[in-house]
């Protein structure tokens, strides 16, 4: 069976990233119950099984040889100590020897080499642990002015353990300083990062073979590109059990990254994106049960592990301990109290809501419609049900809603729709289009396919100012429908480069490319075959869409989004396909975004989005930590002050009563300034409509 994969789609794997400490030579903490790491005959099944699937099905047919071992070596490394906290420059020296031979274990020779650098860099583990529990044998002195380098990824590995005794002396104390800030006794102290160390040798020690391998066949198909994976019997069905929706959870996907469970998207309908408070790239340090619960340290735990933790029954409470995305280790967290539920078609559905403009004397109306995934009920549709849900029905009726209303402009809202359904990306097109093709598909043959508007009657549902709004989450499914409504000149986009997910995978289960599988099963591949295309020509792979006009973002283009990853396939262009477009919109645009810049200058809400942005960035920029209390603490007043003093400019400039405490700036509910500008810009649009009448006959044909 084979599963056709449109969206973003991040793999359950385990990570081994740990928070754990430096350098003494015996594994005196080894567990002897820990299970022996060695490949096995299944294992060596599955990388033959891989192997062909890779060189026959994926997009590039990529050849397996000594360049791409020499990359999954590479990328192996960085999977084991990404952060370079443990391994030394010797052992990565040693891990040379293999650069030129991954390709031949992988293909038909055994696999103890992968298994024998992972016990080097458990071993590694285990000393850093042992020297990391001795440092809680003394209060270390917070008035010494020092730093801590907490982003070592570009950096040289440690020379000698001496340099990584050094290292993580300086990780222990920051991570001492970080619970200290928080008011946390040293006794207290030493508690928690001694049940913390000791727990993560623990989770390393329970390690599985397949473990092992699922790390190294992952890095063996991230080479191919970041879509590509593989799970593991056991992630298999886990990942299968996500799928099904059959658990009750938080609603977001996780990974692991460093010491830390990062959110790497939340899930529509879910309890965390009813909530609105958890985002992308925040991470989660500890968890608890119910609204009185102790909150569990989960620095350094296994992914599994938390995720069970916030697991649990229906309409039960779990409350989530949240470093949010951009700020620094040890910087102030927030609380998310969260109520567990399966996702609720109902949540994922369209929404609409108006947005009232002044201007001149005038309320203009702006309809908004909130796409947070491209749905559709294939069992309701495979059953007859002629009133499936789906996409494009639920914001076709929204239309005619909001239309009764006497709307004056519309916005199709896809900020972090990650994708979903292709069909109803084509569909949703077609409800702005008079009709013809939508998006093309290369697959890995070459052979290029067209995808057209489903609805084979030229007619459109809504035929006045539109503009797609978007940002960096926007992906897949959202690309194909922002890209359609560009290259047609039928809208505006507004916002920021998307992701530039533009290819396409299918689901493979192993074992059913095997006589007899054994009892434990062969796990899942995903691979890509093929890419998605502009009618234009123009591939969505890498650039995403470019907005017509750009709104700044505290989204970090340069660590979110397809180019981000080494491995990302190209942005390359085939034969633009024939399709009738509107006549071109580049005057408007630059009409449009004049008005906009003259009117972000005089803008409260738009100069303190400008701020928080470059504190931000600010933060962004840092690698290192000073770990005097003291200076800590300051900057954190200093940090905690600017916010106060930035909401309180905005709200004098608004005639607003100002806050006069930061508590009341944690309970308030800002303003959604990238919606508000487009509502604004889309008010210029129909107000230059009114100036100058839409054409009648305004298609013209591109070939």
């Amino acid at each position: 069976m084979t599963t056709h994969l449109t969206g973003i789609r991040t793999r359950i794997g385990i990570a081994l990233l740990a928070v754990v400490a430096t350098t003494v030579a015996i594994p005196v903490f080894a567990d002897d119950t820990a299970e022996v790491l060695a490949p096995s005959p299944r294992h060596e099944k599955i990388g033959q099984l891989v192997t062909e699937f890779v060189q026959k099905s994926h997009y590039q047919h990529a050849s397996v040889d000594d360049a791409l071992s020499s990359e999954v070596l590479d990328g192996y490394i960085e999977a084991l100590d990404n952060n370079r906290m443990y391994l030394l420059a010797s052992d990565v020296a040693a891990f040379e020897q293999y650069r030129y031979l991954l390709d031949d274990m992988v293909r038909s020779d055994p696999l103890d080499p992968v298994f024998e650098m992972f016990e080097v860099y458990r071993t590694r583990v285990r000393e850093r642990l042992e020297f990391a529990l001795t440092q809680l044998e003394t209060e270390p002195d917070f008035s010494v002015d020092e730093d801590y380098e907490f982003d070592r990824e570009k950096t040289p590995w440690a020379a000698t353990k001496a340099d990584l005794d050094e290292l993580w002396r300086k990780r222990v104390k920051n991570d001492a300083l970080s619970l200290a800030l928080a008011d946390q006794t040293w006794e207290e102290i030493t508690e928690k990062l001694d049940k913390r160390y000791t727990r993560f040798l623990k989770r390393m020690d329970q390690m599985k073979s397949d473990d092992v391998f699922e790390m190294f066949m992952n890095a063996f198909a991230h080479t191919l590109d970041p879509h590509s994976s593989y799970l593991s019997p056991r992630n298999s069905e886990e990942y299968r059990i996500q799928m099904s929706l059959s658990y009750f959870g938080i609603g977001a996907s996780l990974q692991t990254e460093d010491d830390y469970v990062m959110v790497i998207n939340i899930i529509p309908g879910g309890p965390a994106a009813i909530d609105g408070i958890l985002q992308p790239k925040d991470k989660i340090t500890a968890v608890a049960q119910g609204e009185d619960g102790e909150l569990v340290d989960v620095i350094g735990w296994r992914l599994d592990d938390v995720v069970q933790l916030i697991r649990g029954p229906a309409e039960t409470v779990v409350r989530l301990q949240v470093m949010p995305a951009g700020t620094l280790p040890g910087a102030g967290e927030k609380i998310i109290t969260l109520t567990r539920n399966q996702v609720k078609l109902e949540e994922q559905a369209a929404k609409s809501s108006v947005i009232t403009i002044p201007r001149e004397g005038r309320d203009w109306t702006i309809g908004v419609i909130d796409v947070p995934s491209f749905y559709r009920d294939y069992r309701a549709l495979s059953n007859g049900d002629k009133d499936y849900t789906s996409t494009t029905k639920d914001v076709k009726r929204l239309i005619g809603e909001l239309e009764g209303q006497g709307i004056d402009g519309l916005i199709i809202d896809l900020r972090n729709n990650g994708g979903g359904h292709l069909t109803e990306a084509t569909a949703l097109s077609g409800l702005f289009i008079d009709n013809g093709p939508v998006v093309q598909l290369r697959n890995s043959n070459g052979r290029i396919s067209r995808l057209d508007d489903p609805d084979p009657v030229p007619r459109v549902a809504y035929n006045g100012p539109l503009a797609v709004l978007v940002n960096r989450y926007s992906a897949s499914a959202s690309e194909i429908f922002a890209a359609a409504i560009q290259d047609y000149a039928r809208g505006v986009i507004i916002g920021q480069q998307t992701f530039g997910k533009g290819t396409v995978q299918n689901l493979y289960s192993l074992d059913q490319y095997v006589r007899r599988p054994d009892d434990e099963g062969l796990g899942q591949l995903t691979l890509t075959i093929g890419k998605y295309y502009r009618v234009t020509g123009e591939s969505t792979q890498h650039r995403g869409v470019d907005p017509d006009i750009a709104l700044p973002s505290p989204i970090d283009a340069t660590a979110v989004g397809e180019s981000v990853r080494e491995s990302a396939l190209p942005w390359d262009t085939i034969r633009t396909t024939e399709f009738r477009a509107g006549e071109p919109l580049d005057t408007t645009i630059n009409s449009l975004t004049a008005n906009h810049i003259s009117r972000a200058k005089e803008d409260p809400d738009f100069q303190y989005l400008l701020e928080g942005i470059r504190d931000v960035e600010e933060a962004r920029s840092r690698t290192s930590l000073s770990l005097n209390i003291d200076e800590r603490k300051n900057e954190r007043a200093d940090e905690l002050a600017r916010r106060l003093e930035r909401e309180n400019l905005r709200r004098a400039a608004l005639q607003l009563e100002p806050l006069a405490t930061v508590e009341e700036l944690e309970t308030l509910e800002g303003p959604d300034i990238h919606l508000d500008q487009a509502a604004a810009i889309v008010t210029d649009m129909a107000a230059l409509r009114e100036i100058k009448p839409a054409p009648t006959h305004t298609a013209r044909i591109v070939q």
